[in-house]
C-alpha cells in the first residue's frame, strides 16, 4: 500500500469532514447516548475491521469512542486508512 502525499491526504479529508490528522493518524470521535450504544458501535466497527483486514486503534471512554486509523505496515496513513473512515461513518 502507497503512502499518501500530504496534498492528498488534505484533499481526502474534504470527504470525511469530522475526521482530522493527530499525531499522523486520521481521528474521529463518536459520541453515543450511553456506555452500551457506543459498545454496540465498537463491535460493528470490529466486525468491519476483520473484513478489511484493517484494524483502527479504539479508545473507549464511557459513550465516546476515538477511532485512530493509520496502515502500520506502511508506515503512516494510506487510501484503506480514508475508506475504513467512510465505513465507520456509516456505521452510526
Amino acid at each position: 500500500m502507497t503512502l499518501l502525499t500530504a496534498q492528498e491526504v488534505a484533499s481526502r479529508l474534504n470527504a470525511v469532514p469530522e475526521w482530522k490528522i493527530e499525531e499522523g493518524m486520521l481521528t474521529r470521535t463518536f459520541v453515543f447516548m450511553d456506555f452500551v450504544a457506543a459498545l454496540i458501535f465498537v463491535n460493528r466497527v470490529a466486525e468491519c475491521a476483520e473484513k478489511a483486514a484493517h484494524h483502527p486503534d479504539i479508545d473507549i471512554r464511557y459513550n465516546h469512542v476515538r477511532l485512530g486509523l493509520a496502515t502500520h505496515d506502511a508506515g503512516g496513513l494510506t487510501a484503506k486508512d480514508f475508506d475504513f473512515a467512510v465505513v465507520a461513518d456509516g456505521l452510526i
